[in-house]
């Protein structure tokens, strides 16, 4: 006999559960980038999520709530995951620690604790991090050959650790602009979409090269949380609706200015940012209609970030503002309740 008594319904997914759902979703994303851009994706992921482990048991401690019980429901893992991606790769290793570090404690547990945060806890860690050392921030290693990286594993924890190469390698031979900041600069010296797409190694098909692989990786782990029931179609859906309807009449009028829809959904981080990050149950709005407008307006802000801001990509500069918006989104978005009308403004007399 069940031990669960009308009206109430078991609950079919707590959040350890729904956390490991979006590890595992990760898993063909990660595969991908660390098949293009070698092992310092690995080396990112694991500093951040022992430096997220250690710190959330420290702030659970401090505040002396049960530690085994909040530290196994997979939150503060899913947190590093999503910083470490957005990392560069071969980043060192103090950058990964205090970004993590910083959004444990200030995006998380100073609110409160998971289900207080109103913003998205590794996004802000993320421009914590851009702001405070832009320099480490944009050393992006170049896409190379498939399962065929300069460096070794052992090498790239040399470098990550101590900031050593082997004999004969330099930093430069390494690293280069992303295909999205190579497109800002070179947009900006005059040139034109085509010719420089013909000119640059970094651009593939749709997107960068190397990248569009990381995103369809992406892409194959957010559908299978959207099948899982994990996350609503709505988010995902307005985000890349956003990037894409925007984008589109600036590439119509102007091709030779302006990237096509396609090249600004499959570059940069708008799938992980429309099937992982801006999914956040916390931050993101609540309500159907709220999740879709929340979604547009993140697709929206990246572009306009992207294309006249100071960042060649714009997914953590978008989530959050969107994050100060979801209260509100959600406030004038609230469903009828079912058997009442629309409310009616009296009529004075």
């Amino acid at each position: 006999m069940s031990a669960i008594s009308s009206p109430h319904l078991p609950v079919q997914a707590g959040v350890a559960t729904v956390m490991r759902r979006v590890v595992l979703a990760l898993i063909p994303g990660v595969a991908a980038y660390v098949a293009f851009f070698g092992y310092g994706v690995l080396i990112n992921l694991v500093l951040a999520s022992v430096t997220a482990l250690v710190t959330e048991a420290a702030m659970l401690q401090l505040r002396g709530r049960p530690v085994k019980r909040f530290l196994t429901d997979y939150s503060a893992l899913v947190t590093a995951l999503l910083l470490g991606l957005a990392l560069p790769p071969l980043a060192p290793w103090w950058l990964v620690v205090i970004g993590t570090a910083f959004a444990l404690v200030f995006g998380k547990h100073l609110y409160g604790g998971l289900g207080y945060n109103p913003f998205n806890p590794a996004m802000l860690g993320y421009v914590v991090l851009l702001i405070s050392f832009p320099t480490q921030m944009t050393l992006w290693p170049t896409a190379q050959p498939l399962f065929m990286p300069t460096l070794g594993f052992t090498e790239s924890l040399h470098y990550v650790m101590n900031g050593a190469l082997p004999t004969g390698l330099s930093a430069d031979a390494l690293t280069g602009a992303t295909p999205l900041d190579h497109l800002k600069t070179q947009l900006g010296l005059g040139l034109h979409v085509a010719d420089i797409r013909e000119a640059s190694a970094t651009f593939g098909l749709i997107g960068g090269k190397g990248w569009e692989w990381v995103n369809l990786g992406f892409l194959l782990g957010g559908v299978w949380l959207l099948l899982k029931g994990v996350i609503r179609w709505q988010i995902p859906a307005g985000l890349v609706a956003g990037v894409g309807l925007i984008a589109l009449p600036f590439w119509l009028a102007e091709p030779t200015l302006h990237a096509s829809p396609l090249f600004h959904i499959g570059s940069g981080a708008v799938i992980l940012g429309a099937f992982f990050i801006a999914t956040d149950p916390v931050s993101a709005c609540t309500t159907p209609r709220g999740r879709l407008y929340y979604g547009l307006g993140i697709g929206v802000l990246v572009y306009i970030i992207r294309s006249w801001g100071g960042y060649p990509d714009a997914i953590a500069f978008a989530v959050l503002l969107m994050n100060m918006a979801a209260p509100t989104i959600d406030q004038y978005t609230q469903p009828r309740v079912y058997g009442h009308g629309r409310r009616r403004k009296r009529r004075s007399d």
